[in-house]
């Protein structure tokens, strides 16, 4: 068995990998500040996990982290496109230093394989399906930093033969996806307006689409990029490959919740994104990634979950 840090392991998305590690039965190290990450999503495994609190930007906790591990997924970053507006330099701090901090103590450490969590965001309103070898175009700071820590994180392993691997997520969703943050996705917010009956916003005509791709896919993408050599200084699209519309979301949510959702509508958004969606060619054919999750039924589990934590009053 394996030891892993997951870097930014209380978050959504980084809980779901603890989880699958743990059980597997691998060794699992979590570094986490606690500002988005929450310890309530790590309790089906307290007491299997090593949990770390500490900041990416601080290059001692870094560097105590990844001593004696294995492989890292380096989920940890600031994710919010509004909050990157609002605050470019933290989000840049966070993201790239962070990042240069993983991979020097990547390097020193000898780990077999650095995964990066990256984002669609690099595109920006390019060409549709998003290819990975076409002309990224940033529109936020927070799309600047992800394409630069991607850059770093490539840099590593020509200049110095650290193996890493960029995954490019598109739109994750699933269980734990905290509706009320500012990082939360539109499946998160639908999802909690399903339940608690409130109209749901739709920004322009709704007739955007997205590659909506569940948590549990990514999950297994991120442990196939731990042991392909083929994926080894490659960047990879994370996605379906599939479009879904706004509309298309709604409508599936009124139909698992057996009544139509209140619906109201606002002027688009400046600067959102009319269309994105994923060519994941390149993940099928490097890492063996195909997505296992029929959307209806990972829709539905997002929503199971949503209602059993409006229950608990935690959502």
């Amino acid at each position: 068995m394996s030891k892993f840090l997951i870097t930014g392991g209380a978050g959504f998305i980084g809980s779901h990998l603890a989880e699958a590690l743990v059980r597997e039965g691998h060794t699992v190290r979590i570094l986490d500040n606690f500002r988005t990450g929450r310890r309530k999503n790590l309790a089906g495994i307290r007491g299997k996990v090593d949990i770390l609190k500490g900041d990416i930007r601080d290059r001692r906790a870094v560097q105590a982290a990844v001593r004696g591990m294995d492989y890292i997924l380096h989920q940890a970053s600031l994710v919010s496109v509004a909050e990157s507006v609002e605050h470019p330099e933290e989000t840049l701090d966070v993201n790239v230093n962070g990042t240069l901090n993983v991979l020097q103590a990547a390097r020193k450490a000898k780990v077999r394989r650095v995964v990066l969590a990256s984002s669609c965001a690099v595109y920006g309103a390019g060409p549709v399906p998003a290819k990975e070898d076409q002309a990224p175009l940033p529109l936020s700071p927070y799309a600047v930093s992800k394409l630069a820590a991607e850059s770093l994180a490539i840099s590593f392993y020509h200049s110095y033969a650290l193996p890493v691997t960029c995954l490019r997520y598109f739109n994750v969703f699933g269980p734990r996806q905290d509706p009320d943050s500012p990082y939360s996705g539109v499946i998160a917010v639908f999802a909690s307006r399903a339940v608690s009956g409130e109209p749901v916003t739709i920004f322009g005509d709704g007739r955007q689409t997205r590659d909506f791709i569940y948590v549990a896919d990514v999950v297994r993408a991120n442990l196939l990029a731990c042991t392909s050599e083929r994926a080894a200084g490659r960047v990879c699209n994370i996605g379906t490959g599939r479009g879904r519309s706004l509309m298309d979301l709604r409508s599936d949510l009124s139909a698992l919740r057996g009544a139509p959702m209140p619906v109201q509508y606002a002027a688009a958004r400046a600067g959102d994104i009319y269309h994105s969606r994923s060519d994941p060619s390149r993940a099928r054919r490097l890492l063996g990634f195909r997505p296992q999750t029929d959307f209806r039924e990972g829709l539905a589990d997002t929503l199971e979950w949503m209602q059993r934590e409006s229950r608990d009053g935690s959502a």
